[in-house]
């Protein structure tokens, strides 16, 4: 390889590892300011793992299944009437004020 062929590799596998870190760091700051909030999606529009017999994403069985999840802004979830926590039953969640 050329001396230009090997500072033109070396490059790209940076500007690589840089967007890799940025994203990560980005990823990191949205989990920060988001919080799970049960009981609140409608069926198969959960953002992840809701409970037995689900695997993730878009796997809940019905609306407002307790044990099924959505990221929202931190500290909206109470007043959307959802949960923080995993609950039995399916009720439609009443928004509190």
């Amino acid at each position: 390889m050329t001396k230009m062929t090997n500072a033109a590799t070396a490059l790209a596998v940076a500007g690589a590892l840089f967007t890799g870190l940025t994203l990560a760091q980005t990823a990191s700051a949205q989990d920060a300011k988001a919080e799970k909030c049960f009981g609140i999606a409608k069926k198969a529009e959960n953002d992840c793992k809701a409970g037995p017999g689900t695997s993730c994403a878009g796997t809940s069985t019905m609306d407002y299944q307790g044990n099924s999840w959505k990221h929202v802004a931190a500290g909206t979830c109470l007043k959307m009437g959802g949960t923080l926590e995993p609950h039995e039953g399916n009720a439609m969640p009443k928004a509190k004020n």
